[in-house]
């Protein structure tokens, strides 16, 4: 994510802005004429009742202002119409500003936490920083982190929220829900959470971290927080940007740690050699 894509973000909420606000603006006239016309309705009426009481045959001038009082009957009706109309539009352009901005906050949100997952090369601070994302921008109360031993060709627990990271099962790459998910590198999503009792080798959702096409582990959700029921489209798109910073930030923290403790390992030769 750029700086160009905020910008585009707050463009698009600032022009829903202004066209809900000229909708509501325009409602207001549609009911000011609306008010204008009832008025003149009730004159005309009231001038008609008097001619009525004034004048013991039915003459032109009744008819005529019969005639007046029908059309701005329905010259009423159909700014009535277009209020109801102008009204659902607003309405419709509220809900979705409210959406952009959920999606404004979300992408602020996201771009710090990607921020953070690339201003340490701690491993252990990676993987903290990812439960924290899981948790606050996911909503999710049990899950674990799985990294590839490419030695192996298994998943290895190595990180966990709301359950221990020592009850998650390792994991054969290709078996299994978990498994099919990091070898096809396509997350996936439970059909429907109604009646689901937790199950370790099969979760509600799986993120596989992958970086291009390799894939490096996978996160396993099994419980989301109590106030969050269901998944929303903003979920689906943070789980693919999620995958990819926290993959890159898990693999480079790896490689940095790797170098450090053979750097270590060779300065201690050299001391050796060098005494």
């Amino acid at each position: 994510m750029n700086h160009s894509d905020d910008d585009n973000n707050v463009s698009r909420a600032d022009e829903f802005l202004q066209v809900f606000k000229k909708g509501a603006e325009f409602t207001q006239d549609l009911l000011k004429e609306n008010e204008r016309l009832r008025f003149r309705t009730v004159k005309l009426e009231e001038a008609l009742k008097e001619h009525d009481l004034g004048c013991t045959d039915d003459g032109g001038a009744s008819r005529v202002l019969r005639l007046k009082i029908e059309e701005l009957e329905q010259e009423k009706e159909e700014i009535l119409s277009r209020i109801k109309l102008v009204e659902e539009e607003n309405q419709g352009f509220a809900n979705r500003y409210v959406e952009i901005e959920e999606e404004n906050n979300m992408l602020a949100n996201l771009y710090i936490a990607s921020y953070q997952l690339h201003s340490t090369l701690d491993f252990k601070e990676v993987l903290q920083i990812i439960l924290e994302i899981v948790i606050n921008l996911i909503g999710s109360e049990e899950f674990g982190v799985l990294l590839l031993d490419e030695k192996t060709n298994q998943l290895e627990p190595v990180a966990s929220e709301g359950v221990e990271t020592s009850e998650l099962p390792s994991v054969a790459v290709g078996k299994g829900i978990i498994g099919e998910s990091v070898k096809t590198g396509e997350n996936y999503f439970i059909d429907s959470m109604e009646g689901y009792v937790r199950d370790f080798e099969k979760p509600i959702v799986c993120i596989p971290l992958k970086i291009k096409e390799h894939v490096i582990g996978v996160i396993s959700i099994y419980k989301l927080l109590t106030q969050k029921n269901e998944f929303t489209s903003v979920d689906y798109e943070l789980f693919t940007l999620l995958a990819g910073h926290a993959a890159t930030a898990v693999f480079s923290s790896r490689m940095y740690s790797d170098s450090e403790r053979k750097l270590s390992t060779i300065q201690g030769f050299i001391d050796l050699l060098t005494k």
